[in-house]
């Protein structure tokens, strides 16, 4: 039987680690799961969306028999994406990877996808931050009284299901409070991703995405409205992310120094696609 050598390009697959970084992304993201993901420019020129936004035509009105409908103008604004280019490397020498000495391949996989998935939400909440409806509740902390006024913006017949952002520092205080129910008890406990209870009708979920504003003097917590608008029939998600390339590992041998870089990215962009479907509650710290 001949002999057989294990070569670096045995261990380090460009293929085996996009399929690996791509899966463990997806599990990685906190606030992106709660975003529509956007193919339509994969495989297409260009790197620009532009994103439309109609406004509501009014309610329908009453018609006298005989007499001919007025008619309503149809009027939209737009915003435009472009997409842009997220990228991590990692240099491997030979020696750590052929040294046994943990899983230096593993932790690559593991760490790129880390900083791909914090990218993507550190972009998925600058998005939410350029919400127009917004809640000043800096006066006074997080509490069920708050959270009922801010989701009062956005003015439902009924109080449909949304996910608030919240700093892990509000989480004790949420607890706290007796309106507040634990995931831990939710019948079938059936949770969303990162989700650690429910008040108001929002599913909470902490991040340190969720930062002070510039004065450290309150929070800047995203509500969502995730159902669609029973009253529009309104499908456009409150969050997209327009996708132009997933998740690509390439490597580059230097062979003069015996190591290889690993670099892996994603080309995507992150907009806020639906306003009306967001309300930022400032709260006090």
């Amino acid at each position: 039987m001949a002999n057989e050598t294990t070569k670096i390009t045995d261990l380090i697959n460009p293929q085996v680690m996009a399929d690996m970084i791509s899966a463990k992304v997806s599990k990685k993201i906190v606030v992106a799961p709660f975003a529509k993901v956007d193919d339509t420019l994969v495989g297409v020129p260009g790197n620009t969306i532009t994103v439309p936004k109609y406004s509501y035509i009014g309610d329908a009105e009453d018609v006298a028999e005989g007499v001919a409908c007025g008619t309503a103008k149809l009027t939209t604004s737009s915003t435009t994406a472009t997409v842009k280019k997220a990228m991590k490397a990692v240099e491997l020498t030979d020696e750590a990877v052929l040294s046994g000495y943990g899983d230096p391949v593993g932790a690559t996989n593991s760490q790129l996808a880390l900083s791909l998935a914090a990218k993507i939400d550190n972009d998925a909440i600058t998005a939410l931050m350029g919400a127009k409806v917004i809640y000043d509740g800096s006066s006074k902390i997080i509490s069920y009284e708050q959270i009922v006024s801010a989701i009062d913006l956005f003015n439902e017949e009924v109080n449909t299901e949304k996910v608030m952002f919240v700093n892990p520092l509000q989480v004790g205080q949420l607890r706290k409070d007796p309106n507040f129910i634990s995931a831990d008890k939710y019948p079938g406990n059936v949770i969303m991703t990162g989700e650690i209870g429910k008040i108001a009708n929002c599913r909470i979920v902490p991040s340190k995405k969720v930062t002070l504003d510039s004065t450290s003097a309150f929070y800047q917590c995203p509500i969502i409205k995730l159902e669609e608008d029973a009253e529009t029939e309104d499908e456009i998600p409150a969050l997209t992310i327009y996708l132009k390339r997933d998740t690509t590992v390439e490597t580059e041998r230097v062979s003069s120094a015996r190591k290889t870089i690993v670099s892996a990215d994603k080309h995507y962009t992150v907009a806020l696609s639906n306003e009306s479907k967001v309300v930022l509650a400032k709260l006090k710290k």
